[in-house]
């Protein structure tokens, strides 16, 4: 059985988190983030350390995911997340105008992703992308919706990878 649920998390300076028995909200810096409470699963806040009970045996998993959650959102509004993905190929391209993120894939039109609300998109040069945000699982999404226009093919290793990532290339045929 995990032990994730009883380690405490201590919050850093300018972060705040309040709870009412069916939500859970964290506030910081960088903006507020909440969650749903799960069923039998209690919050308490004390001296800048959260602490997470479960009511019953059965619900110690869902403490242990609530834990998770409330530590990811905690770094979230306190630090933020990147994520940085980066174009491999000839022509690919990567600009930013306003919201919208303008890339060259190779198509015979540009792509057009419009960064939704609370997360924020640079391109310190044409052939990378930084995600930047609060929430954690917004900030992947949004890695992955722009990395499923173009996914690395596995034989020239051309697309939009996460830095970082390997591709396992696959031997061309022999004549």
């Amino acid at each position: 059985m995990s032990r994730v649920a009883k380690k405490p998390i201590q919050l850093v300076k300018g972060v705040e988190v309040h709870s009412d028995g069916v939500t859970v909200t964290v506030k910081g810096p960088k903006g507020s983030l909440s969650t749903a409470s799960p069923t039998g699963v209690s919050v308490s806040v004390a001296d800048g350390v959260v602490s997470i009970g479960a009511d019953s045996a059965d619900r110690i998993a869902m403490a242990g995911t609530l834990r998770a959650l409330l530590a990811n959102m905690a770094q979230g509004v306190s630090d933020g997340y990147t994520r940085k993905l980066e174009l491999v190929g000839v022509g690919y391209r990567a600009s930013v105008a306003g919201r919208d993120l303008n890339l060259s894939l190779g198509f015979s039109h540009p792509v057009v992703f419009n960064a939704p609300e609370g997360i924020s998109i640079e391109t310190p040069s044409q052939t990378e992308i930084l995600i930047k945000g609060s929430d954690k699982q917004m900030v992947g999404q949004v890695a992955a919706k722009i990395r499923a226009f173009r996914p690395p093919e596995p034989y020239k290793g051309k697309g939009v990878r996460y830095a970082g990532e390997k591709i396992i290339m696959k031997e061309a045929k022999k004549a």
